[in-house]
């Protein structure tokens, strides 16, 4: 083996050393990055459950008000509010199923 070779073999040798050492630091960047995201996935989902019981309080309000002054659109009123209320109860659980918790 000439002096040429002793070097290229030393290079690639350095090379996987440091691809070893760098994926093995990035499996420890992931789980700590998964566990992390995973802290923050019930409060955001009770946070949308919140979300969802104010917006229906509010719309059950507006609908009660239309409702007593005798407005005839109170079932679209209905209907968009409660599809609204229906969907953030629904992002709550998906959040949850998504993330396994």
């Amino acid at each position: 083996m000439n002096k040429n070779n002793k070097k290229a073999i030393g290079t690639l040798a350095m090379a996987v050393i440091g691809l070893v050492q760098a994926n093995a630091q990035g499996v420890q960047g992931i789980t700590a990055a998964e566990s992390s995201l995973i802290g923050y996935v019930d409060p955001v989902a009770s946070l949308c459950l919140v979300i969802g019981a104010v917006v229906g309080i509010i719309g059950g309000v507006r609908v009660y008000i239309k409702w007593n002054s005798g407005d005839q659109d109170i079932n679209k009123e209905l209907m968009g509010w409660g599809g609204s209320c229906l969907f953030m109860v629904l992002v709550s659980v998906v959040i949850k199923a998504f993330f396994g918790v």
